[in-house]
């Protein structure tokens, strides 16, 4: 179970990026100084609750930087940022401290309404400027969900009605446009220090706790903006030093032309048709930096903030690119070997960072190899936290398990699109309960009691021919993760593999005999190592998916499955004693545990004619879903076995006379369509068909005799 060496090189899609060439494909990775890895990772801007659009980048460099590691041997050093001092933190601050400041004084009736009026009056002025269709249209709806709710105020006011609970309702409601409207009249007055420094602390701690959650790495070192402040200050001043950034009305900004006419540089290498782009320019200087005035103290429009004055700071605060320059430069040096960040970073965010760092280190190779994740999609419509389109982590693990969402994102290449659906989920769903179903069958087959050289039986054809089965899977396994770590290729490899051995324990269990242990223990721990390596066995599992007692890190299988064993083997014979004795009333007993009692407790038995029962473990929402399934199906499935039971095993085949002329007297085929006789061979298999419904015949009759059947 062993990883194989790296005998091929690894390629990654990436944008690799030193001197004024470009080069955005795959090509083969070579880290700087051996197999040390130095990556910096875009990191989170803490103003609200962490989105799948977050897991979507975090957990596919998580599986990335596992793969680099684990599999590979690379030693990965990786640095994270959280920003903690942007534009939207700050305005988002000002707002929730000045709504709570507005709802706790609770407005009479009449003030509110005159308020929201207001706030909608501004917001109207918002709406008509607003372009963007989607946009236009997300703010048409809170404008009219604004306006239904504050009808029923108005109406108790024109009534003398009680207005407390509308006024509740209406508060709830226009959270937003009072914020905003408040924060229009209001914000300049807000310049406590604390107020600005716990909305990111608190989002923060959140974002850990999801990332925690869904089994994310955390980083080898996080940097903080607010704690690399000096650093910052002295990057902007090199930069402004070495020529390439000038000072206006108190801010400090990056001089892109003069960066770009320089012999050693050249900008824009990532997104080179994306410069001039002003809506992506002025997204990246932040909400509060895009005023006339502010763009107009630019020498270019295209050049960006390094330092910004700010209105009751008499320090400023730094941009939103040169924060990354900064910190990663402090960690990292004058050059890296990968730089992460989602595929909407590319510009303006990377694209300056790369321009800002190599004028502040006089190289043009910072960034040795760009990668950037794909987008998100929420049922095939963008996900977009401006258009109010987006599912929070908290609430996306309320569904699915971390695993399942991990299987999910294994399931599509890292750098496409990546749709969140229910379409998507049920095809990790069912991957999953796929190699579950696969993993428990070989911890039953390994529970089997044999003596040690019991394990070690003589290999036949199939277990040759199985073997090199694995042999070619773990060799298509390591050729697609050297392909750009092409887990989707990997997962539908592994899936190949557990098909493969399915068939063989089919056949082997057909011919009543026991599968080579040996074997598929191998293939099960090599599976179990993989999906340990992208991180879909969250702890420590000798082999499979663990199974954890709730809230607890009770190891649950190798506690209670001996007393399960004991059960099973108890249950077994007493079912062959009622058989042998016939009391159909203890088999029914016994049918109950299996069915009703133990999927309550999360335990399948199953049972097979000629084998012992295979106990198995599983989640106890999903073994419950599965009996509900299997209720539905029965009354169909039970009236089809009593229309079969029904008919003789003499009149069983005189209908088929497309197949057969002559029949014997019991009623037996023996000459076909064409008048010739049937084969040795045919004659047999339909005299053991014949022999399964005699038996299933007087089953029914005894049925009958005894009332079971009305």
């Amino acid at each position: 179970d062993g990883v194989p060496p790296p005998l091929t090189p690894v390629t990654l899609s990436i944008e690799r990026h030193c001197s004024s060439w470009i080069l955005s494909k795959q090509d083969v990775f070579i880290p700087q100084h051996g197999k040390k890895v130095t990556w910096y990772c875009c990191g989170p801007t803490v103003y609200d609750a962490s989105h799948m659009g977050h897991a979507r980048s975090y957990i596919s460099f998580d599986i990335l930087r596992r793969v680099l590691r684990d599999y590979f041997g690379y030693d990965v050093f990786y640095c994270m940022n959280i920003t903690d001092v942007d534009d939207k933190i700050i305005r988002r601050a000002r707002q929730n401290y000045l709504f709570e400041q507005y709802r706790e004084k609770q407005p009479p009736a009449a003030q509110l309404l005159d308020d929201v009026h207001a706030a909608l009056k501004l917001f109207s002025v918002k709406l008509r400027e607003t372009t963007d269709p989607d946009k236009k249209q997300m703010l048409e709806r809170i404008q009219h969900a604004v306006k239904l709710a504050a009808e029923p105020l108005e109406r108790a006011m024109q009534s003398d009605l009680p207005a407390a609970f509308s006024s509740t309702a209406l508060l709830a409601e226009a959270k937003d446009l009072l914020s905003d409207w408040l924060d229009c009249a209001l914000g300049s007055e807000v310049t406590d220090n604390s107020i600005f420094s716990q909305l990111p602390k608190f989002w923060e701690e959140e974002f850990h706790r999801d990332m925690e959650a869904l089994n994310v790495l955390p980083p080898d070192v996080l940097t903080r903006v607010s704690e690399y402040v000096p650093e910052i200050v002295n990057f902007v001043q090199k930069i402004v030093d070495n020529g390439y950034g000038y000072a206006s009305n108190g801010s400090v900004y990056f001089d892109t032309a003069k960066f770009a006419s320089s012999e050693r540089h050249s900008y824009g290498k990532l997104v080179p048709e994306a410069v001039g782009d002003q809506k992506a320019l002025q997204e990246g200087e932040g909400d509060l930096s895009i005023s006339a005035d502010r763009l107009s103290e630019k020498r270019s429009p295209n050049d960006c903030a390094l330092w910004k004055a700010s209105p009751g700071n008499p320090d400023g605060r730094p941009g939103w690119h040169i924060e990354c320059s900064a910190m990663a430069g402090t960690l990292l040096g004058a050059s890296m070997d990968i730089h992460g960040g989602g595929f909407d970073l590319r510009f303006p965010h990377h694209d300056n960072e790369l321009a800002q760092s190599e004028a502040y280190f006089e190289n043009d190779c910072w960034v040795r190899y760009f990668l950037h994740t794909g987008h998100l999609t929420i049922a095939g419509c963008k996900m977009s936290k401006s258009l109010k389109n987006f599912i929070t982590i908290k609430d996306a693990l309320k569904k699915h398990s971390a695993r399942q969402l991990r299987l999910a994102f294994l399931m599509h290449s890292w750098k496409d699109t990546l749709d969140y659906s229910s379409n998507t989920m049920e095809s990790a769903l069912q991957y999953e309960k796929f190699m579950n179903e696969f993993f428990l069958n070989v911890k039953d087959i390994l529970r089997a009691p044999v003596d040690i050289t019991g394990r070690f039986e003589k290999w036949e054809d199939e277990e040759s021919e199985l073997n090199e089965s694995f042999y070619d899977k773990k060799a298509a396994v390591h050729e697609a993760l050297c392909d750009n770590v092409d887990t989707r290729t990997v997962l539908e490899e592994m899936r190949a593999l557990v098909s493969r051995c399915n068939l063989y324990m089919a056949a082997r269990k057909a011919a009543r005999r026991r599968p080579n242990r040996a074997l598929l223990e191998s293939i099960a721990l090599y599976l179990t190592h993989m999906l340990t390596i992208f991180g879909a066995i969250e702890e420590e599992s000798s082999l499979g998916f663990p199974v954890r007692g709730p809230g607890t890190s009770l190891d649950l299988e190798s506690t209670v499955m001996p007393y399960l064993q004991v059960l099973s083997e108890f249950r077994e014979g007493v079912r062959k004693i009622a058989r042998e004795q016939k009391v159909p009333e203890v088999l029914q007993l016994s049918d109950a545990l299996r069915d009703d009692i133990l999927p309550e407790l999360g335990v399948r038995f199953e049972d097979h004619e000629g084998l012992p029962t295979v106990v198995k473990l599983g989640d106890r929402e999903a073994l419950l879903r599965e009996r509900e399934e299997k209720r539905q199906v029965r009354p169909v499935f039970q009236a089809a076995k009593l229309a079969k039971m029904k008919i003789p095993p003499s009149e069983m085949f005189l209908s088929e006379s497309d197949k057969y002329s002559k029949f014997d007297e019991n009623g037996l085929p023996t000459h076909d369509t064409e008048g010739k006789e049937l084969s040795k061979g045919r004659a047999k298999k339909l005299r053991k068909l014949f022999e399964a419904q005699e038996k299933l015949y007087k089953e029914y009759l005894q049925a009958v005799q005894t009332g079971s059947f009305q």
